[in-house]
């Protein structure tokens, strides 16, 4: 067969990009780059027409329609829709010529998975969404049903079905839904089919569950899919039994008010014994089953719950399949938590963990009735020979906790708790770390059972002594103190002035506790099982929640972390790889995070004594390349924050020095979690200087008008910088003046958005804006009001013509039944600002139902603040109304 020759050459290449010459495969790589940027359309023209050439080599072929893939795709969701559109562009005469050879190479490669059906697949993405290549799935569907066709011509054109219901929207494909079905069941069927065919029907089924919705509604038709996928799950092909229980299991998320008929005849059985598969990946679906019908069911209830408040139906009801198989399930869940590996990977996924959660949710779905199949097996193994038998007793009741009620769960960890301290000094690291793990289980949900004065001491000693242990224990023991830190204070008797209690059950212990966390902190280790990040976890939370009787403890520690801050620094010039690079930079953002732990509870009077070195060391920081990186960026402006929070006014010896850095973070718009961290700071820093921020304000506001004007900036950004306009407006009082025309614009623009409303992301969203919006209208209402003298001034008069629209807005927000409870308070907050300011002239505008309505609604509020604020509202209405009738009738 002749070949001319830019084809032969595109060969040769082609067979050098699995070369093992690295120069070779550089070349070819670059030669391959180089054609695609030079002439797209005959690059990808050419590669069609090799992966079409039977007499090619494979190796050849294969890299065609890798390349060819990789011109129509990309994991990137964005570089992914302009690869899209850029296919749409190409001339119709050269994409018709295209689709020719990848169809026409469709069942003639002798390799798998097939590199021709992944080329039709992204074409058919591109092309059927703009309702083009209409022709194509009759197409395939022939391809499968006719019997002439070869095994690997079926194999391949179910691959390409597979992969277009696996990366089309849905709703593309819903009409056509019955002939893609037609052909997978075909695929499924057929007793003369091979088992790779076999297999890639029941993939593509998969794939193509969301868009048969239809299908699943008729009873027939329902009937014939569950008969084809239960008969699959029986095949002697692993990986035929593997694709068919995966159905089964997507089957039942997605249609499980359907499955009642099918549950005790089939999927019950079938799904029991795939648990007890000695074949992981069988078991693992088996299991994962269980643990999708007891998600679905505990979300059914909460469902049910919420319609019975509302005096509704609700629209699915629970069968409560799960329940009822527990005493089935349960026994061969304990089974598995026995074949647990000793030195088995954190991140290899295996029988015996997807047990332990499997367990942890049906814990969470049957709650109470878990209990009697489970503690026989807890008391028959916690103290077998058998470290595997001790393990998933533990293990087993670790995972119960979460569904018992408190009267359930304390006796019952009270009468373990000697037993699990005895298993912190096992000589099994895995039963340690299952009883670590466990303890940090209690303490988060019966504390009260790990804080009773019999246990307290030996539980503490165990777990001090397993901070030094291997870091996956460690690791569970910072989250145990992280836990037994909060249940404490929270137990411990309220001071006189009803704030930080005096003492509390670990005082004796905390000096001692926090030095060994700081120890666990610098472990050569710290980088494994997290446990770097899980020791300051727990610093930050024993700190947090520390008595007065602790705070000398708390002075050295804020010392510490400021030194290592420094250490910290300093080590910069020696950082040599990427991922020294990456260490270094959580170090320095849990640092950070410490500090404003620390800081919230030094007193005021030593705060200032501390902070020209905090502060120092933070502007060091910001002056640094970590602060290219935006998590460290981020961490050192809420450390800021803090500090502002502690000094107030005292923060303004700073101010000259930092603002470049505040400058910065508001420029930052690229990345938006920065770009918020300095919009919020902005807020802090104007409430804690008033008007000495004045000076400061003009570069700030041009900064934050910026960013409101600019698509680029990411909306979550828009609602916090309205918020800061109400402070700044509430700190510079009446000079806000001079922000007010341009302001008062862009609230209007804003309180104007809308939504779609079928999305609860932009519900939300629109919410918070409208919140930030009322938010910057109260601000500079108060604010303009100056020192709240009864005549208003100059300055508040400007803002009068105003008001109609502002009542107008909070109308409109009073009507919209979506709205929050944010919302709500703040909108009740300003009505009251407004009577207060402009007095008996507002009263025609807010004496109308639907404020009335808004005003009722908030006094009703389960939240206090709301409740406070519209009761006050209604007090300065009302006492308008007096006054007006007195002067009328006067």
């Amino acid at each position: 067969m002749q070949m001319d020759p830019t084809t032969l050459q595109l060969i040769q290449v082609l067979e050098r990009t699995v070369s093992s010459d690295k120069n070779e495969l550089v070349a070819a790589q670059t030669f391959l780059q180089q054609a695609a940027e030079t002439n797209l359309h005959e690059f990808v023209q050419r590669l069609s027409a090799v992966l079409v050439t039977v007499g090619a080599s494979p190796v050849a072929r294969m890299a065609a329609g890798l390349q060819l893939k990789n011109q129509l795709t990309s994991k990137d969701p964005d570089m992914k829709f302009q690869y899209q559109q850029r296919w749409l562009t190409i001339p119709v005469e050269t994409r018709e010529y295209i689709k020719k050879n990848i169809l026409g190479a469709l069942g003639t490669e002798n390799n798998r998975p097939s590199s021709a059906a992944q080329c039709v697949a992204y074409v058919a993405v591109a092309e059927l969404a703009v309702g083009e290549w209409s022709e194509l799935i009759p197409l395939l569907v022939n391809n499968v049903v006719n019997p002439s066709s070869t095994e690997m011509m079926k194999e391949a054109t179910l691959e390409t079905i597979g992969y277009i219901c696996q990366e089309i929207e849905s709703e593309v494909l819903v009409s056509q839904s019955n002939e893609i079905l037609t052909a997978i069941i075909h695929g499924m069927k057929g007793s003369s089919t091979s088992n790779h065919v076999r297999l890639a029907a029941t993939s593509a089924l998969y794939n193509s569950l969301e868009f048969t919705k239809g299908n699943f509604e008729k009873e027939t038709e329902r009937n014939f899919i569950m008969e084809v996928v239960c008969e699959a799950t029986q095949s002697t092909n692993t990986q035929i039994r593997v694709a068919a229980l995966q159905c089964l299991v997507k089957i039942m998320s997605l249609y499980y008010q359907y499955m009642e008929p099918y549950m005790a005849p089939a999927l019950f059985p079938i799904t029991l014994e795939a648990m007890k598969s000695d074949i992981d990946e069988v078991a693992l679906q088996g299991i994962e089953f269980w643990s999708n019908v007891s998600d679905e069911e505990v979300d059914l209830s909460m469902e049910e719950g919420e319609a019975s408040e509302g005096g509704r139906p609700p629209l699915k009801v629970s069968r409560h399949y799960a329940k009822g198989a527990l005493q089935y399930l349960v026994p061969v869940l304990m089974k598995k938590l026995t074949k647990q590996e000793e030195f088995d990977d954190e991140d290899d996924w295996n029988p015996s963990k997807a047990a332990g959660v499997c367990l942890m949710l049906l814990s969470s779905c049957c709650e109470e009735a878990i209990v009697p199949f489970v503690l026989p097996f807890v008391k028959d193994n916690i103290k077998s020979p058998d470290w595997r038998y001790r393990d998933a007793a533990l293990m087993a009741f670790g995972s119960i906790l979460g569904g018992l009620e408190p009267a359930t769960l304390k006796p019952l960890v009270e009468q373990a708790m000697p037993t699990l301290i005895e298993l912190m000094y096992d000589n099994s690291v895995v039963v340690r770390d299952t009883a670590a793990w466990t303890f940090g289980r209690i303490c988060e949900m019966i504390p009260d059972a790990a804080i009773n004065e019999t246990y307290l001491k030996p539980l503490l000693e165990s777990l001090v002594n397993g901070l030094k242990a291997e870091p996956r224990v460690a690791a569970n023991v910072c989250w145990a103190f992280t836990g037994l830190a909060e249940a404490s204070y929270e137990s411990a008797e309220a001071s006189e002035d009803g704030n930080q209690p005096e003492t509390y059950c670990m005082s004796q212990y905390f000096d001692f506790i926090i030095q060994r966390l700081l120890e666990t902190t610098d472990r050569p280790d710290g980088a494994q099982a997290n446990l770097r990040s899980a020791a300051y976890e727990a610093l930050m939370e024993m700190v947090k929640n520390s008595p007065r009787d602790c705070y000398v403890t708390v002075q050295k520690t804020t010392m510490v972390i400021l030194e290592r801050l420094q250490q910290v620094l300093q080590m910069e010039s020696h950082i040599q790889s990427h991922s020294d690079r990456a260490q270094y930079n959580d170090l320095q953002s849990l640092l950070c995070a410490t500090l404003q732990s620390v800081l919230r509870k030094v007193t005021t009077e030593d705060a200032p004594q501390i902070s020209d070195v905090i502060m120092t060391a933070l502007l060091a920081m910001f002056n640094s390349n970590s602060c290219k990186s935006g998590g460290v960026q981020e961490d050192a402006l809420m450390a800021v924050s803090t500090l502002v929070e502690v000094l107030g006014e005292g923060f303004l010896k700073y101010m000259e020095a930092f603002k470049p850095y505040l400058c910065l973070g508001l420029k930052n718009y690229a990345e938006y979690q920065v770009c918020c961290a300095a919009v919020g700071l902005t807020g802090d820093i104007c409430r804690a200087l008033k008007n000495k921020m004045l000076p400061y304000c003009d570069e700030i506001m041009t900064l934050l008008l910026e960013n409101l004007s600019n698509n680029a900036v990411h909306r979550s950004v828009k609602p916090q910088i309205f918020s800061a306009f109400g402070d700044i407006a509430m700190s510079i009082g009446p000079e806000f003046k001079i922000y007010l025309d341009v302001v008062l614009q862009t609230l209007v623009q804003a309180s104007q958005a809308n939504v779609d409303r079928s999305d609860y992301d932009m519900i939300d969203y629109l919410n918070e804006l409208r919140e930030g919006v009322l938010e910057a209208y109260t601000g500079i209402v108060q604010g303009l009001r100056g020192d709240g003298n009864n005549c208003p001034d100059v300055a508040i008069s400007l803002i009068e013509p105003h008001v109609p629209y502002i009542i107008q807005f909070i109308t409109s927000i009073a009507q919209d039944r979506e709205h929050s409870e944010g919302n709500v308070s703040a909108a009740v907050g300003l009505l009251g600002d407004l009577v207060m300011v402009f007095g008996i002239k507002l009263l025609p505008m807010v004496e109308t139902e639907p404020l009335n309505d808004l005003l009722t609604k908030g006094k009703k509020s389960r939240t206090h603040k709301t409740k406070q604020l519209a009761s006050w509202a209604a007090k300065e209405i009302r006492k308008l109304k007096t006054a007006a009738n007195a002067t009328s009738s006067w």
